[in-house]
């Protein structure tokens, strides 16, 4: 479908009754993506490997498919076209430049969560949810970038209080924290299985339950509004070591798998809303099916 049929509202009966914050957000909003289509530019010249460049341009990508989407909804509420500007200038060293585009990612997230929000128009807060999913997605790719960098002086992070493990060390829990747990933890599925199809290619298995675990974050994702939780801060990739070998890459898949299964166990056990038994019931069912997929590549390796 075509933005303009999919965004059109007639501006000329209804212009008075636009909220003029909205406009402002939406004109932000295209600046950014505008920023960011300069920004990624540069930094896919600079980048290290043909990998990290052919990855920072699929980014660059949905920036511009952003980019036109958002002006479309902004011609169609005002009958103008918005202002393009650069409103933040991007490093010019490219380890400074991947943090910073990281950062930005993550607050657009933020941002057009927010405008979501403010948006009557149902398919204007499905547009900005959407790209709000996409730029999730970004950052963890920068964040990727930035932490397999030699040159970082931290170490990885103990899993002590993230994802599964967090959640099976927890003495008691509340629901906000059994959502922000689940989400971890897929968030950091996510971050483990980009770290092993980077390094070792496109494995089917792998790529197969990352594609399942995308649509996990998806199901979780109405239970964060429905309750109004929020939504944590993917730091997962701060938590990822690149394995050995792929059999320490399957061996690695079948222990979070374990952990996995564990935490699920432990929120069922609890009393907790039904449509919330529901998802985690069925994201535990997905992970036993995941389990018996890595112990087969497991045995084989």
């Amino acid at each position: 479908m075509y933005p303009n049929q999919l965004y059109y509202v007639p501006y000329i009966s209804n212009f008075h009754r636009i909220d003029t914050q909205l406009l402002n957000d939406i004109q932000k909003a295209v600046n950014a993506e505008y920023s960011a289509i300069a920004c990624y530019e540069k930094l896919a010249r600079m980048a290290p490997t043909q990998g990290e460049r052919d990855r920072i341009l699929e980014i660059q990508k949905d920036e511009k498919r952003h980019l036109e989407e958002f002006s479309n909804i902004y011609n169609n509420l005002t009958g103008k076209q918005p202002a393009y500007q650069i409103i933040e200038e991007c490093p010019d060293n490219y380890r400074a430049g991947i943090e910073f585009a990281f950062k930005d990612e993550q607050e657009a997230v933020d941002f057009y969560l927010d405008i979501s929000d403010k948006a009557q128009d149902i398919s204007i807060k499905d547009r900005f949810r959407r790209a709000a999913s996409d730029e999730q997605n970004h950052a963890a790719w920068f964040l990727y970038f930035y932490s397999k960098d030699p040159k970082r002086t931290n170490t990885h992070r103990q899993m002590e209080d993230y994802g599964a493990k967090g959640a099976l060390d927890a003495s008691s829990l509340s629901l906000p924290q059994m959502l922000t747990y689940a989400l971890q933890d897929e968030y950091l599925a996510q971050a483990r299985y980009n770290t092993i199809i980077e390094t070792f290619g496109d494995i089917r298995t792998f790529v197969q339950i990352k594609e399942a675990e995308m649509r996990h974050i998806q199901a979780l994702l109405p239970l964060f509004e429905n309750y109004k939780v929020p939504l944590p801060n993917d730091i997962s990739q701060s938590y990822v070591t690149t394995p050995e070998n792929l059999k320490a890459a399957y061996a690695a898949g079948v222990q979070a798998e374990i952990d996995n299964i564990s935490m699920y166990d432990k929120f069922l056990s609890m009393n907790i809303p039904n449509d919330v038994r529901i998802v985690f019931s069925q994201l535990r069912n997905a992970s036993v099916n995941h389990l018996a997929a890595f112990e087969r590549g497991l045995a084989r390796n």
